[in-house]
């Protein structure tokens, strides 16, 4: 049930009807709000974009507020990706809903991550019946790479960036996360940013801002 999923939203920039649809997937421990703090940054580049930034569904375990998408109790292989199979289809859902809503479909879609959201996307996206148009990936990682061999179902185009002293998520996981992808044919970009931590910082975003806008066939003026 699509509904059980809700959390700011943006309509697009340009005033007119959605051509494109961002979704914006927060990490643990806070809410939708904290990577919507994105979309002033990223809508003058997505004029036709609407934005939404679901807040997860469960209560963050680990501390008295913020949300999670799946636990960080038991951090074994096996439970994180329990953890993800079982909110995986409240996303799926989620993005039907509004696709749907919208009268877009997946070729029209962009998923950005942060930290468990890029986790979640890089489960959700390559299992869809169609590929979205682009994942972008901030301080995550690939969980459960082996299950893609028999659950792949697309090659969405993805732009993974890690911070080089990410203290949270290891940096290392970065790579081993484009091989994983890169080993079923997906389209892989990477992009690791010297000195920073668990977190996204300027030139990340504009890469991130480019990627979206190339992968969605948006045309960008660059001055000079």
């Amino acid at each position: 049930m699509s509904d059980i999923l809700s959390g700011p939203a943006a309509e697009p920039l340009s005033g007119g009807p959605a051509r494109q649809l961002i979704v914006l997937l927060h990490g643990v421990g806070v809410d939708g709000s904290d990577l919507f703090g994105l979309v002033p940054y990223l809508a003058p580049a997505l004029p036709d974009a609407a934005f939404l930034a679901p807040d997860a569904p469960f209560a963050y375990d680990l501390a008295p507020f913020g949300r999670q998408w799946f636990s960080l109790q038991d951090r074994s292989n096996a439970a994180l990706m329990a953890g993800i199979r079982a909110v995986a289809p409240l996303l799926d859902a989620f993005l039907d809903h509004h696709l749907a809503q919208r009268g877009l479909r997946d070729q029209d879609l962009a998923l950005v991550g942060f930290s468990q959201g890029t986790m979640l996307s890089l489960h959700v996206a390559p299992r869809r019946a169609s590929a979205c148009a682009a994942v972008v990936g901030f301080s995550g990682a690939v969980v459960g790479p082996d299950g893609l061999a028999e659950e792949l179902r697309c090659r969405p185009r993805t732009l993974l960036i890690h911070g080089e002293s990410d203290e949270v998520v290891n940096p290392a996981c970065l790579p081993a996360a484009e091989q994983a992808l890169a080993a079923f044919g997906i389209p892989v970009l990477t992009k690791v940013r010297p000195g920073l931590g668990h977190g996204i910082d300027g030139p990340g975003l504009s890469l991130a801002a480019a990627f979206l806008c190339q992968s969605l066939g948006i045309a960008t003026e660059e001055a000079g």
